[in-house]
């Protein structure tokens, strides 16, 4: 039965990455926080004080959510309030590939 789970989360991780590859160069962004990882077309970040503390504060559209348990990963938008570090990368014009010995054979 744990096998029957292994091969299932395997088999939803390997397509998870196949949906990410063909969708990555429809995006702008790369947003990575400590829960989740985003593809997005617009991004505004902001940081928010409060009381001698501060957050991160970032609204993202025209997004790609990395969930694997998500029946629709597309959204139009989302708001990211987070403590923690926040990374995001504006992706170039040419195609993301993996190094040739991580590369999925198809």
């Amino acid at each position: 039965m744990d096998e029957e789970f292994d091969d299932f989360d395997r088999e939803a991780e390997l397509a998870l990455y196949r949906e990410y590859r063909d969708v990555v160069n429809q995006f702008q962004f790369v947003v990575e926080t400590e829960r989740r990882f985003y593809l997005a077309n617009d991004v505004t970040q902001s940081v928010q004080e409060r009381g001698g503390d501060f957050f991160f504060e970032l609204v993202l559209n025209d997004v790609w959510v990395w969930d694997i348990y998500r029946a629709d990963r597309f959204v139009k938008s989302v708001k990211v309030l987070t403590f923690k570090d926040v990374n995001v990368e504006e992706l170039g014009n040419k195609e993301l590939k993996l190094p040739t010995d991580l590369a999925l054979d198809e």
